[in-house]
């Protein structure tokens, strides 16, 4: 007997790919109104996110993860550069008004827990959502759908994964730096060097793994040196 198809909820391709997204910014936007209940914010969207991507994942393009040891250099450059960049941008001055001074008021675990089991509880939690799930949700937004909506926007579909085409390249970059806040331009550079990745390598796993690769060490940077801000 033929293998049977892949059940699949009764929802648009398109709306499989919004949905984690548009629930995973809302519950950020939670997190930074509520700053007393960001924790728990966080901890909410690290559990409701996978369960989301894995109910609607027949939706989804099949990953492929050829050049994922591309991905990993790039991830490994990329952090590098979002680091440097950011800590030069910060002490940028225009006539004392310094636009990328980070926020004040940076959520430090550390002091927002009652005891250490709490604290590296949530910290684990943290770095396991940064580095595994939500590289898989961005990807599959940002790279993935937006990218071929651009250029097949009747039917996303139509287009590949990785497809050249600039205005989605130039459009994505820049897309998803607006949702870095304070990070955007950095956010920029490191858009422009997934982009060429996804380019070289047609390859969503690739991107995927840069993702992960930079924000796990993104993670290890800010508990080593306690600079919450990059959190």
């Amino acid at each position: 007997m033929p293998d049977s198809p892949r059940r699949r909820f009764s929802v648009p391709d398109d709306i499989a790919y919004l949905a984690p997204m548009l629930v995973f910014l809302a519950l950020v936007w939670g997190g930074t109104n509520w700053k007393n209940l960001y924790p728990h914010f966080y901890v909410a969207r690290a559990l409701i996110v996978p369960i989301l991507l894995i109910i609607l994942w027949p939706h989804y393009t099949k990953i492929r993860w050829n050049g994922w040891w591309l991905g990993l250099i790039l991830g490994v450059l990329g952090i590098v550069q979002w680091i440097a960049l950011q800590l030069l941008l910060q002490k940028i001055s225009i006539h004392g008004w310094m636009p990328f001074k980070p926020s004040p008021d940076a959520f430090n675990p550390t002091t927002s827990f009652s005891s250490p089991t709490m604290m590296w509880t949530w910290i684990v939690i943290r770095i396991a959502s940064a580095s595994l799930v939500v590289p898989v949700m961005e990807e599959l937004f940002w790279r993935d759908f937006l990218w071929r909506q651009i250029i097949a926007p009747a039917d996303f579909k139509l287009a590949e994964v990785g497809e050249k085409n600039w205005p989605a390249f130039w459009i994505v970059a820049f897309a998803f730096a607006t949702v870095h806040g304070n990070w955007c331009l950095t956010a920029v550079v490191w858009g422009i060097l997934i982009g060429g990745l996804l380019l070289r390598t047609k390859s969503l796993g690739a991107c995927m793994i840069m993702h992960g690769t930079s924000n796990l060490l993104l993670a290890l940077y800010v508990l080593h040196t306690h600079d919450w801000t990059f959190w």
